[in-house]
């Protein structure tokens, strides 16, 4: 066993359920519910025990020649916004610039207790004609989860209630803010 199953599996006592289709190269990854800072170190354990390529995006001041080469080597990828571009057609051009994206965003937003989702993801997905894969941070159950891929199909209302449904009753680390 690797020093990082090691570490996920043994030390903390956590699980995967599921996996991902890995014909699928492109999608938005959203991972809830987002509680801790914990929540990064278990995805970046996640990602290299299932070798999988997951990417954020980040402002290009990020990947200055300083830091740049951590923040790629991390799967960031800079997001060089013009003033007439949205924020989320930036994104979802991204996609086309690369032959493999998963892009992982917190549905919330923040790691604070929120009402409701913010629909930024929802968006990206739909423009950038990617499906969308549920992650669920259960740390009630110590199980992180993915679902298999969903195509949104422009009723934001309708798939969002199909989404959250993979997350009904899930614990974060702070379950107030869950």
């Amino acid at each position: 066993m690797g020093l990082t199953k090691y570490v996920y599996y043994s030390l903390l006592g956590w699980k995967i359920e599921g996996d991902f289709d890995r014909s699928i190269k492109k999608s938005v990854l959203i991972i809830a519910p987002h509680t801790s800072n914990m929540d990064f170190l278990l995805s970046v354990l996640v990602r290299r025990i299932l070798k999988l390529q997951i990417n954020f995006v980040g402002k290009k001041e990020l990947f200055n020649p300083l830091w740049g080469w951590y923040f790629r080597w991390m799967g960031g990828a800079a997001l060089n916004r013009n003033k007439s571009e949205k924020k989320v057609q930036a994104i979802a051009n991204v996609f086309s610039q690369h032959q493999e994206f998963r892009l992982a965003i917190a549905p919330e937003g923040t790691r604070k207790k929120v009402n409701s989702w913010k629909t930024g993801y929802y968006y990206i997905a739909l423009s950038a004609k990617v499906p969308i894969i549920s992650v669920r941070l259960d740390y009630q159950n110590k199980v992180m989860g993915i679902s298999e891929a969903f195509y949104p199909t422009g009723d934001i209302k309708a798939d969002e209630l199909i989404l959250k449904s993979f997350f009904k009753g899930i614990k974060g680390k702070v379950p107030a803010w869950s």
